[in-house]
């Protein structure tokens, strides 16, 4: 098979690999479309650790090819999406994917593989940070009262995704960030319910005014930080009324920023849904992604859940090159990076 490999400085080889085996509790999948990520370019320079090329793809569209011992949800032939698990071999950069059954959900008919491509990891961020982190009411267990939340990166997918999750959650208002992506999240919000939308690129002083002014005089007791640079977490720690609880991607906050006192900080990562529960717990990240993966299953079947805009990088493989250079350079707004397996040279059709 083809298989696609980037190393510390971000240069791609394909290589013919062979197809992968599936252990206890995996699937094999025949990726059709994979995504990317902000990660994908973020990684390589630190993992893995000998410099290697790696395959560094997580978001996994395709069908089931093949199923380990012990799986039972899932067959040949199925149309799937995957959340591959981070820093292991076989990821989604490939003609075959390996992913964990708990991490997989089905996806219908109607739903395309670019669509369907632009899910796993991004989602997941968004509701292990909102649900297993903030603590915030989930979907099936709405609030029934007013509960600002702050969306900084409200265009971004970890930040859209927090937005449609929140929704569904009946949260609001949310008081979302943007720039350059604002009309898109206008798409997304509620005004009817007070929810807003402030561009960044007003500067610093306006967007934590406005941040106060959209909560109406409600205390801000939570914030969700898709971005983790360029200021976000110094605005947060302004704004917010102690005590405040943020969650953010970015590596190590706390060794970046010292948060207020009364304002803690949380680190959200989508691989954490691989991590079995500490001892003496049943229930941690991992149950809650397989939980929460077939929630987002029903819903794209209901056509209460949808993906993120997404930009086909022509080339299939060889394409990513491309688009992981242009995540760097920050062109990504509103939208996520897919490519077509099939369209690889040197794949069969």
């Amino acid at each position: 098979m083809k298989e696609a490999f980037v190393d510390k400085n971000i240069s791609l080889t394909i290589r013919d690999t062979d197809i992968p085996v599936p252990g206890p509790g995996q699937v094999l999948i025949r990726v059709v479309v994979s995504g990317t990520n902000p990660k994908d370019w973020k990684m390589p320079p630190l993992w893995p650790t000998d410099g290697t090329p790696a395959n560094q793809g997580d978001d996994i569209a395709g069908y089931i090819e093949a199923v380990g011992e012990g799986v039972m949800a899932f067959h040949k032939g199925d149309k799937v999406a995957a959340f591959h698990q981070v820093m292991t071999p076989h990821g989604s950069w490939a003609e075959y994917a390996i992913a964990h059954d708990y991490t997989t959900f089905h996806i219908p008919a109607k739903t395309s593989f670019e669509e369907a491509a632009t899910i796993p990891l991004a989602a997941m961020t968004a509701a292990l940070g909102l649900y297993q982190r903030l603590k915030l009411p989930l979907p099936w267990n709405p609030t029934t009262e007013p509960l600002p939340l702050i969306v900084y990166g409200g265009a971004t997918a970890v930040g859209a995704f927090a937005i449609k999750l929140a929704r569904l959650s009946n949260i609001h208002p949310l008081i979302t960030v943007a720039g350059k992506g604002s009309a898109f999240v206008e798409t997304l919000i509620d005004r009817e319910k007070g929810d807003t939308v402030i561009d960044y690129r007003e500067g610093d002083e306006v967007v934590r005014a406005k941040i106060q002014e959209a909560a109406w005089g409600r205390s801000i007791h939570y914030a969700y930080d898709a971005v983790g640079e360029h200021g976000s977490h110094q605005n947060l720690g302004a704004v917010m009324t102690v005590p405040g609880e943020v969650t953010t991607m970015e590596l190590l906050p706390s060794s970046i920023y010292q948060p207020p006192e009364g304002i803690t900080m949380s680190w959200t990562i989508a691989g954490s849904v691989h991590f079995p529960p500490a001892a003496g717990k049943t229930v941690e990240d991992a149950e809650f992604g397989a939980a929460l993966f077939q929630f987002i299953g029903r819903g794209l079947a209901q056509g209460w859940f949808k993906g993120h805009p997404f930009e086909v990088r022509p080339g299939g493989l060889a394409g990513l090159e491309g688009a992981l250079h242009d995540l760097r350079a920050g062109k990504a707004s509103a939208v996520k990076y897919v490519v077509r397996i099939g369209e690889t040279e040197g794949v069969n059709p």
